[in-house]
């Protein structure tokens, strides 16, 4: 008997999520749209032009911006939206969702406002309900076009991350699990951030030995900044913590290393947001982590620097030297 699977969502990664799952011949798979236009255009084309252009999406997934058609007889939830816009979605969302079903999230960010993670907004907004955090190096681009990736299917409830790993699985994409969930989600969160530094790097021609160390200081603060708030620390040094840093910090399609790049080219943020069709979360994970960070006093060298250029317009060069000539200490 098939399942049905509902990705709410229609970015590039619940598009590529889409895909995926309708790998397998028994799910049924309904992506849902929030612009009625776009859902048609995908529909006809079966493409996501504007976000994954040249990947075919299989004629046996159903898009529709009808979110009671979508969500009908669908069994689990995909969510794929990005966190600024999450909470408006899922209000509006609300009334068509029933209670019982779990769902999944592959949203990769924090809510600036509350700091709250993906989980806890959905829990807030829907109630109590299972979800499973899915994290690590995946970037839709390569997900989406059957290159073999890993990641983690993260749940307090350990039958219902295994249910995911068996959804997702394919012989292109291998799904561990982890108990962890707050781990993976601050993670994948906090990583949008070392990625945009190591961007900045980039853009200012530092080269591999800068972006090396920023990378590895950089999980160093993920992994302080994630253990005060009671994730495992082990997490940290797996697929969601050091594995989709290592992508998101050196991938050609990484948003956040893409805003660096430019910072550090001399760009103006307000520039480079205005040019980008996706969003990139670690602008306002940035703001939220700092902000937060000073409160609890978990020094964060790194995040407090891409912090000071994003947002009071510090030069990038002065950022860098800032955190060179911090006073000498031991590893």
């Amino acid at each position: 008997m098939d399942m049905k699977v509902t990705v709410l969502g229609s970015g590039a990664m619940g598009t590529a999520c889409s895909i995926l799952l309708a790998e397998h011949a028994g799910q049924e798979v309904s992506l849902w749209s929030r612009d009625a236009e776009y859902a048609r255009e995908m529909a006809e084309t079966r493409e996501n032009r504007r976000l994954l252009p040249g990947v075919r999406i299989p004629e046996s997934i159903e898009i529709t911006s009808d979110v009671e058609r979508a969500v009908a007889d669908a069994e689990i939830l995909v969510v794929a939206i990005p966190t600024a816009y999450l909470r408006e979605a899922l209000t509006d969302l609300a009334p068509h969702l029933t209670s019982d079903r779990p769902m999944v999230s592959v949203i990769k960010g924090m809510e600036n406002e509350t700091f709250m993670r993906p989980s806890e907004i959905i829990g807030e907004v829907l109630g109590n309900r299972a979800v499973v955090a899915l994290g690590g190096p995946s970037h839709a681009e390569e997900i989406s076009r059957r290159l073999p990736a890993s990641v983690v299917a993260a749940s307090g409830d350990l039958a219902l991350a295994r249910q995911v790993q068996a959804m997702f699985s394919t012989d292109r994409f291998r799904v561990y699990t982890n108990l962890d969930i707050v781990g993976v989600e601050l993670a994948a969160a906090l990583k949008n951030v070392v990625a945009i530094a190591a961007g900045i790097s980039d853009g200012l021609g530092y080269g591999d030995n800068a972006k090396a160390a920023l990378m590895t200081r950089g999980i160093v603060e993920i992994t302080r900044f994630g253990t005060s708030l009671g994730a495992e620390p082990l997490t940290f040094a797996g697929l969601a913590g050091m594995g989709d840093l290592i992508t998101t910090c050196i991938s050609p399609y990484g948003r956040n290393r893409h805003v660096g790049q430019r910072l550090g080219q001399g760009e103006k943020l307000s520039q480079i947001l205005a040019s980008m069709d996706a969003v990139a979360e670690g602008v306002l994970t940035s703001r939220s982590v700092h902000e937060y960070a000073e409160k609890l006093g978990i020094e964060m060298p790194i995040t407090s620097e891409v912090y000071h250029v994003l947002f009071e317009d510090k030069n990038p060069e002065e950022a860098t030297s800032a955190l060179m000539l911090r006073p000498p200490k031991g590893e």
